[in-house]
């Protein structure tokens, strides 16, 4: 039952984005959210995550250890989307960010960006309301490429990596990033121009 939870809280954030980008169009004639991807992590992967952390293999310890059995991931088109989308869904009365974990102004170590919540929405089911608590991740096209990418190549093994190979996939994750500034720039100053 635990696992329809996460895919009931999974389907609530997902409705709550997509209203808001069908607002956000209608007001704005463009859509903030270029995609939106979900996924719930597999019963091995969980095991996993309990085990390498030491924790009891219960669901009550899931419940109450882990943030991202759920996880939402929103594709933005621009980095300033990032933020209002974050700021729209988090200002809702029915969400409460529990954390934020702003990886775009303070990058990881390879040079990862993206913007982490976790948020607990509630499920109404039959006969109760019940928290449910989704990871929601934001990045951009450029952020989001690079990260799919670099997840192929060397996914969480930087401890043991070469050095070279950890700087110029920070230096590629350095790159997008200007890229994103550019391209939001030259929206700002299309827009500015049509004034």
């Amino acid at each position: 039952m635990l696992m329809t939870y996460y895919e009931c809280a999974i389907l609530e954030v997902k409705t709550k984005l997509d209203v808001l980008n069908k607002e956000f169009s209608a007001n704005t004639m463009r859509n903030p959210i270029a995609s939106i991807k979900t996924r719930i992590k597999s019963p091995d992967s969980i095991y996993e995550k309990l085990d390498r952390k030491n924790l009891d293999k219960t669901l009550e310890s899931v419940q109450n250890n882990l943030d991202d059995v759920a996880g939402i991931r929103i594709i933005c088109s621009f980095l300033d989307d990032i933020y209002s989308v974050a700021d729209m869904l988090t200002s809702q009365d029915d969400v409460k960010e529990l954390t934020r974990k702003d990886y775009i102004k303070n990058p990881k170590k390879n040079g990862y960006r993206s913007l982490h919540l976790v948020i607990e929405i509630p499920i109404f089911l039959s006969n109760e309301k019940k928290g449910v608590k989704v990871e929601v991740q934001i990045r951009t096209i450029a952020m989001d490429f690079w990260a799919s990418l670099e997840h192929q190549i060397h996914y969480k093994k930087f401890e043991n990596s070469n050095v070279e190979s950890i700087k110029q996939l920070t230096d590629c994750a350095d790159t997008i990033y200007e890229t994103d500034i550019r391209m939001l720039n030259i929206r700002q100053n299309l827009l500015d121009n049509e004034d």
